[in-house]
């Protein structure tokens, strides 16, 4: 077989995706550009010569910028042609638009002194808007906009829309760009000398203008620039291809795809770099497209030659001069990143930040190990993921500067433009404030927008938000509660660290007797992940004098669905593992049972500390016999921790499982017995469970069985695994996702508080019927173990936002979500769970909602996803939950970039509207267990109220005041481990009305039960039989609303089975 038609999976994927983005260049497409350069031709020549323009054109525009001595008598461009992408053949859908340049003429217009003082800007803003005012009266241009040239204010250009449209490319532009070829001497443009007469370093010495000087620079360069471009791609298919591909790589990275780094132009000067001598010929003819984007992302990640300045070799000038040297050297002191000719004359990354160049070697790094370590190659991470502000950043901040004067208060264009210099002086603050804190901030104020009048000045470009993303160092480090400065002694520090802390600085003497100047952040553990959040905030408001309303943070906007009462129950934990403690140490001591106890292992999710709400002590559940003073809100009930016990071997064990359960019963009675005479611990034994209550919580006690132990050195499906009983098999699996997850919560501290997040969001949805908490463990620890092409998230939005994207995006028809949490997966076991995979998708063509598991989780211990996935979700209620996760994504990206401070939106993520539902059951508030936990009580406004109830006398939540005089014994009796209406109602309806409607409900706290009816209900029936079944549906919900009798408040029918044709 020929080896071109063997392609890699990765080579064949690449292939599709040109397909997809490159522009066809066919007769359609050529003509509608050609026909709009020549409507744009066309209506250029018919502006008069000699027309005088002046500044009145547009005052305010040449006020702002600074000019004078702008009148000019208008002349033709000296030439129109296109440039760009498209004159490569390299544009890169869906984003098609034409670069034209438009070659400014020299002596008719500009004068030789016109570098100086922005007169060369405000003539060439003039010169377009003479053009703009041309191109509106043609009848072939649909509208003409205003933009600008890398968010360069002063250097507007146009969009031009033509009227003709192409389905093929229905966005399609044209953006007419100035250029100003041999327009002055190149030496009066020298990084040294000042340009703008207004800027200087004191009252008489000038300050250099390099940043000025390389914008005017930037279109005297731009014609040759674009031709050696060119001239580089032009008949390299390969080469061009690649391009391409790096195109919608950082377009999908707007961290980086921005002003201050890179854009398509600057891709394709690095990779002509590459390609030519001056590269030394990196990239030659024999590579293959994803070749070439691997050396480009190599180079641009960890070449040294970024320390010394890229500079293209000039063929006439083999050597480099002293002088030339000096130059470069100038050069590599004025910018972070050099991109130059030969004679170091144009910097063409002029504007390209420290920071922002950081990031872009970053994303480079993180691109490559994508492209080594994920499946595929990595294809999806590299090419279709998108790495946005809101999902890469562990902090987002948004300004509000709209109509702030401090902006521009120096003027809106001295050597840089003062948003530029605004962001530098934002960036430089939180840097300074945050320290080792932050690994990356990044600041960027975009300005431009498509309805911007440019006419009208300068002031309209404070119209958008300035964002900022902060990707934290480490956790330990972004939680520090005290930042230690200099010492007292060295006074200078001391007086610089004061002077920027203002009233926060304070002296303190530490434990190892240092006197030095600090800043405490006093913070209660739970609320640590604000403490970026206050540093930030406070050096905005002392140092900008921005007003709190100005700054919004997204960082504890969805903490509120976690907390109740004073705060958030998280801050219990500790006092329960030292219960823990305490119950493990007596388990082992005791000696008067039968079997030892030889291990204790927590089964709980809150030993784990991912429980949504783990349990407070509770008052009545301890060793004492007397009860402490109870508060108003005392619960009534109290919620077991399950902990698994296994006992020191035996062959006295009976075969049968039967017995073999009875007698594990008799041990746990047994050792409850001996804990209650050893300590006078308070257990209680039911015929299934015995439950222990000490220090304030209730722990449930299980016992796994010697023979269950062999499951660790045994293959699934060997016939040894059959005689192994459920119960055991269930509490081995269960004791080892608890090992694993305890262990990754230790590596990862804010796993926690994202799967916290998760759960509520999943329960809050109505699904907790459908995806058990140890499966949303699994699927969040899935984004710290594999964050690529990310770094692990290290703050609870970002971590949540990656969990909803992974439920949205996750490709569970086709892919196994394979969750390796200790690394110990070998390939024989990545095999096994493959074949699994493989085994469990047969017949997935004519049984696609029928295939089980629909979401294939594997681990070291389940590798064919049996223990949490078997049997739900089903297909449809992943597709259901899929899509709620999509519909969160987009609603809390817009959040994120919004910068919404409106709580109501925030919560909107946690609300779930009930009318997807064929019924709605609404139950009696005060009479959940833990009413505290609900988040938004629910009301229905629509559908047929078909029923309603009162509550019940017989259960509240909260321990009555007659109770409170009662003894300590008729006290604690009163208390209920384990009760929990809900889950007793959802039992009863499915007993009593087996296969005839699906029940979704929220385990946490939720008052709403949506009801689907089952698809075997929908049968065939005629119009007038529509009545007749709504009645009977109507009497259904009756029957429904009497099993539920004292806990159901409401019934509302939404719609009956649907008709079938």
């Amino acid at each position: 077989m020929d080896s071109d038609t063997i392609m890699e999976p990765m080579d064949l994927k690449v292939r599709e995706l040109l397909k997809e983005v490159q522009l066809d260049y066919s007769s359609a497409t050529t003509k509608l550009v050609d026909d709009t350069v020549s409507a744009i031709k066309q209506a250029i020549d018919t502006i008069p010569e000699g027309l005088k323009v002046t500044a009145d054109l547009a005052p305010q525009f040449v006020r702002d910028i600074g000019a004078d001595k702008v009148e000019f008598n208008f002349k033709k461009p000296k030439l129109i042609e296109i440039g760009g992408s498209y004159s490569m053949q390299c544009v890169a859908k869906p984003d098609v638009n034409i670069d034209l340049f438009v070659r400014l003429p020299k002596f008719e217009c500009f004068h030789e002194k016109d570098y100086m003082n922005h007169r060369y800007h405000a003539k060439r803003f003039l010169y377009l808007c003479i053009i703009k005012k041309y191109l509106n009266s043609s009848s072939l241009i649909q509208k003409v906009e205003w933009s600008t040239l890398q968010n360069e204010a002063r250097k507007p250009l146009l969009v031009v829309h033509p009227a003709m449209e192409l389905d093929e490319i229905p966005s399609f532009f044209v953006r007419i760009i100035p250029t100003a070829t041999s327009l002055f001497s190149i030496l009066k443009l020298n990084m040294k000398r000042n340009n703008v007469r207004s800027l200087k370093q004191d009252e008489s010495t000038p300050q250099a203008t390099p940043k000025y000087s390389s914008s005017i620079l930037e279109d005297m360069f731009l014609e040759n620039n674009a031709e050696f471009v060119k001239q580089t791609f032009l008949g390299w298919k390969e080469l061009g291809e690649a391009l391409i591909l790096l195109k919608v790589w950082a377009r999908q990275r707007s961290s980086i795809y921005a002003h201050d780094c890179l854009n398509g132009f600057l891709i394709s000067v690095i990779m002509a770099y590459l390609a030519t001598d001056s590269g030394r010929n990196l990239i030659n003819n024999s590579m293959k497209p994803m070749q070439i984007v691997r050396l480009t992302l190599d180079f641009i990640a960890s070449s040294k030659l970024w320390n010394s300045g890229l500079y293209f070799k000039s063929q006439s000038l083999p050597n480099i001069s002293k002088e030339e040297l000096q130059e470069r050297k100038q050069s590599l002191r004025l910018f972070p990143v050099v991109i130059s000719e030969s004679l170091a004359h144009f910097n063409l990354v002029f504007r390209i930040t420290g920071s922002g160049f950081m990031e872009l070697q970053d994303e480079a790094g993180l691109t490559l190990s994508c492209l080594d370590k994920c499946k595929d190659g990595g294809f999806e991470e590299v090419f279709l993921t998108k790495i946005d502000y809101p999902a890469k950043y562990d902090y987002c901040m948004r300004l509000n500067l709209k109509g702030n004067s401090d902006v521009h208060a120096s003027g809106f264009c001295l050597d840089e433009e003062c948003w530029r210099s605004f962001e530098q002086k934002v960036h430089s603050l939180l840097l300074q404030g945050l320290s080792d804190r932050a690994k990356f901030i990044r600041v960027t104020w975009k300005n431009a927008t498509s309805e911007s009048n440019v006419e009208n000045g300068l002031s309209i470009f404070d119209r958008e938000p300035l964002l900022i993303g902060i990707s934290i160092s480490s956790l330990e480090k972004a939680f520090r509660v005290v930042d230690v400065g200099p010492n007292a002694e060295n006074k200078d520090e001391a007086v610089k660290f004061r002077k920027f802390w203002g009233e926060k600085a304070e002296l303190r003497r530490f434990k190892d007797g240092t006197i030095a100047e600090s800043t405490v952040w006093e913070s209660k553990q739970w609320e640590r992940h604000t403490i970026i959040k206050r540093i930030t905030g406070y050096l905005l408001s002392r140092h900008l004098s921005l007003s709190e309303r100005n700054i919004v943070h997204v960082v504890d906007q969805l903490d509120f669905s976690l907390v109740h009462g004073i705060g958030d129950p998280i801050s219990f934990s500790g006092s329960l593992l030292e219960a823990f403690e305490v119950l493990s140490k007596r388990l082992h001591l005791l000696k008067d049972i039968p079997l030892k106890v030889s291990s204790v292992q927590p089964l709980d999710s809150a030993f784990r500390f991912t429980s949504v709400f783990p349990p407070e002590p509770h008052p009545l559940a301890n060793e004492k016999s007397s009860v402490p003073r109870l508060n108003k809100l005392t619960s009534t009930c109290i919620k077991p921790l399950e902990v698994m016990i296994q006992l020191e071997g035996s062959g006295n064990w009976p075969m049968d499982d039967i017995a073999i359960e009875k007698t594990k019963s008799a041990f746990l009675i047994r050792i409850g017995e001996s804990l209650q005479n050893n300590w006078g611990i308070l257990c209680t034994a039911t015929e299934e469970n015995v439950d222990v209550l000490m220090s304030g919580y209730a722990f449930r006690l299980k016992i796994l069985h010697e023979r269950g132990l062999s499951l660790l050195n045994m293959q699934n499906g060997s016939n040894h695994m059959k005689r192994i009983s459920s119960v055991d098999k269930e509490l081995f699996i269960r004791g080892q996702h608890s090992s694993m997850i305890n262990g990754l919560q230790g590596r990862y501290p804010i796993y926690g508080p994202v799967v916290r997040l998760a759960k509520r969001w999943v329960a809050s949805h109505l699904f907790s019927a459908f995806l058990v908490e140890e499966a949303v463990e699994l699927l969040v620890a899935y984004l710290f173990l594999k964050p690529l092409p990310f770094h692990a998230p290290c703050s609870r939005i970002s971590g949540f936002l990656r969990f909803l994207r992974l439920l949205s995006e996750y490709d569970w028809n086709f892919s196994a979500l394979v969750v390796d949490i200790n690394g110990d997966l070998s390939p024989s076991d990545e095999k096994e769970i493959n074949e699994n995979f493989t085994i469990s998708r047969k017949g997935y063509e004519e049984f696609a909602h029928n295939v089980n598991p629909a979401m294939f989780l594997a681990t070291a211990y389940d590798k064919a996803s049996e223990a949490w996935t078997r049997f739900s979700p089903n297909s449809s209620e992943l597709r259901r939950l899929g899509a709620y996760a999509r519909s969160s994504v987009n609603l809390l990206t817009k959040l994120i970039f919004e910068g919404q401070v409106d709580s109501y939106r925030w919560e909107c993520l946690f609300r779930t509207p009930l009318n997807n539902y064929d019924a709605v059951i609404l139950l009696h508030r005060e009479k959940m267990p833990y009413p505290q936990q609900l988040l938004f009580p629910s009301e229905m406004n629509q559908g047929k109220h078909v029923a309603r109830g009162n509550a019940s006398k017989a259960f509240h939540p909260f321990l009555l005041p007659e109770y409170m005089k009662g003894n300590p014994t008729d006290l604690k009796d009163k208390l209920l481990v384990d009760f929990d209406p809900l889950r007793c109602f959802i039992g009863d309806l499915e007993k009593e009305f087996p296969d005839t409607f699906k029940l979704w409900y929220d385990s946490l706290g939720g008052d709403a039960i949506g009801m689907v009816w089952d698809r075997s209900l929908s049968k065939k029936r005629e119009r007038n039989e529509e009545k007749e079944e709504e009645k009977d549906r109507v009497n259904l919900l009756k029957a429904v609303g009497e099993v539920g009798k004292g806990f159901v408040r409401s019934i509302y029918l939404l719609k009956s089975p649907r008709l079938r044709n």
